[in-house]
């Protein structure tokens, strides 16, 4: 395994760029950790292994994952209508419009946060104060009464909004709140102990504050940059370790039957040429072959990715509490990995 007789070349290399995170790549029972950066800058203390980030959207897998056990348990399909599974109005709703559709990011619905619009998700937090979105039903506001910008199925257009309608429909199909349900159905089974969905004014020990540096070299934390408590379409927290944990239960059909498992890291629709995207998973193919199923996720203050190789059967997860870095990261240990 080349990655570990250049530990410490890869060592000084991650240093030298000023990463500030944790980084964890597994093949087997062979395992690379490496920390560095602050996890609290005035207190200086220090990222480690096992130290929790916020993942952004890095987990909208895990929403797939809890509808998709929706599936395997009959409670409803992926054609399943929004409008049959949901009591929530959407006055400008395409009745067309599928489970399968929000899943895939073609569902025309209304974003809250369009790139295409607006820059900055900060900007979002001017008319509604972040620490008011404390329920997925908060978010509502922000796009229900919106026209739709597609029709279902007609195009790619990753949103957010989306995916807080699946989580609205796991928590009406269930009776938890789409949190408690991930961390009961998803986290626990994979072995997720130290991950959760944790309000940002009630951290828990060893969980890193997410920094914004700006132009003139101070900086500040993303308290007020982000929503209080993350939901269905971003904003979980994990380890490094935890995020290999998941993908090594996925992958062992302890989330899923194989069916679902299969059907989830499947490309339901191409984005470009050689990505495609699955069910909550972005898919790297080449010539018929996966290459790679990765997840990743950024706020301000968050960089985040982790993946997993089906040919090596490596699995990586590189979590930042800063607001780039992650991707920079990966590329380096792929190139190493895969030469």
């Amino acid at each position: 395994m080349k990655l570990f007789f250049q530990k410490e070349v890869i060592d000084q290399q991650i240093r030298n760029r000023g990463f500030s995170g944790s980084i964890v790549v597994k093949k087997g029972e062979i395992e690379y950790n490496f920390s560095a950066g602050y996890a609290n800058r005035v207190e200086q203390q220090l990222n480690n292994v096992t130290t929790r980030f916020g993942i952004a959207s890095g987990c909208k897998l895990f929403t797939a994952i809890a509808i998709a056990q929706l599936v395997e348990n009959e409670r409803l399909s992926f054609e399943t209508k929004l409008s049959d599974c949901l009591n929530v109005s959407f006055p400008h709703l395409n009745e067309n419009m599928t489970i399968h559709h929000l899943l895939t990011h073609t569902s025309g619905l209304p974003d809250y946060f369009d790139e295409d619009v607006m820059e900055d998700f900060e900007d979002l937090w001017k008319q509604t104060p972040m620490y008011l979105l404390k329920r997925l039903q908060d978010f509502l506001p922000l796009f229900q009464n919106d026209e739709m910008v597609d029709q279902p199925g007609e195009a790619f257009r990753y949103n957010n909004a989306g995916y807080i309608v699946l989580g609205l429909i796991i928590e009406q199909q269930t009776g938890m709140t789409f949190q408690r349900y991930v961390e009961e159905n998803i986290f626990k089974p994979a072995g997720m102990n130290d991950s959760g969905y944790f309000s940002l004014d009630r951290l828990p020990q060893n969980t890193a504050l997410g920094y914004i540096d700006e132009s003139d070299g101070s900086w500040r934390t993303n308290t007020y940059a982000i929503p209080i408590i993350g939901g269905s379409d971003g904003g979980a927290f994990v380890t490094a370790p935890d995020m290999v944990k998941f993908w090594e239960a996925l992958i062992a059909f302890r989330l899923l039957n194989e069916g679902l498992t299969k059907e989830l890291l499947t490309t339901h629709v191409d984005v470009k040429e050689g990505v495609g995207y699955g069910y909550g998973v972005w898919i790297n193919n080449r010539k018929g072959r996966h290459l790679k199923y990765h997840v990743m996720g950024y706020d301000p203050g968050v960089s985040f990715h982790s993946a997993y190789y089906p040919e090596s059967g490596y699995k990586i997860a590189i979590p930042s509490n800063h607001s780039d870095g992650a991707f920079e990261v990966m590329k380096e240990i792929e190139e190493l990995l895969h030469r």
